[in-house]
């Protein structure tokens, strides 16, 4: 059960940061932090938390890295359905506290996006809906091989965080332009039930393209990888 609590407050950290600082401090006019300061937000939440409870659970905080790692053969089928639950538990209560936070503000409405994911209208700047699925599925591979690389036993011992955040906040530049950035089933889901009408239409591009991203990076890390 500490492997479960670890990844329910791992992405709980993960989606109260990122989606946090997206939905509290971006658009704040000449103040807020952009896509920058957003796109470093969920960089910092993942590396953090993997220093704090990595070594409890494996700080996978993300249900496609956890299918990814287990198609790549390095995770458990048995922990699987109960790793998704607790990030999915973790990355709604989240969404939920950050929603009371946000609430507090006057004019504020969760219909506006509530740093949700989406495609064609509901992109940031309108790309379509080939354009996000391409971009979730190989910025979500890319994630995965680096994962696994830095991860590997072969690979220099105690920086794997490191290369990991600093991935993710490298995704998030990439990509916020075009879906909001998910490369993440759980925290496109906790945020999503929340915005409450399209961001739930469109969720399920959110978990298919993750999904399939993260099997493709997983299968190509263990093709590069193998030893002979």
């Amino acid at each position: 059960m500490k492997k479960y609590f670890a990844e329910f407050f791992g992405t709980f950290w993960l989606v109260f940061g990122g989606c946090g600082s997206a939905v509290l401090a971006a658009g704040i006019p000449e103040l807020g932090i952009g896509y920058m300061g957003v796109a470093f937000a969920f960089g910092l939440t993942v590396l953090t938390m993997a220093y704090a409870v990595g070594h409890i659970s494996g700080g996978h905080f993300n249900p496609a890295v956890s299918i990814g790692l287990f198609v790549g053969g390095r995770f458990n089928a048995k922990d699987l359905v109960p790793y998704i639950a607790s990030q999915v538990l973790g990355a709604i209560a989240a969404a939920a506290i950050l929603y009371l936070i946000a609430s507090g503000a006057p004019g504020f409405d969760v219909t506006a996006g509530f740093a949700s994911n989406g495609y064609g209208e509901h992109s940031p700047h309108g790309y379509s809906l080939v354009a996000a699925l391409l971009i979730e599925v190989v910025l979500t591979a890319f994630f995965l091989i680096i994962i696994m690389g830095a991860t590997d036993k072969r690979a220099p011992a105690g920086f794997a965080p490191i290369a990991i955040g600093l991935s993710l906040a490298l995704i998030h530049l990439i990509s916020i332009p075009v879906t909001n950035t998910s490369v993440n089933p759980a925290r496109s889901t906790g945020v999503a039930l929340f915005q409450g009408s399209w961001a739930i239409e469109q969720l399920w591009l959110f978990w298919v393209a993750p999904i399939v991203g993260a099997v493709i990076g997983a299968l190509a890390y263990r093709f590069i990888s193998e030893e002979k």
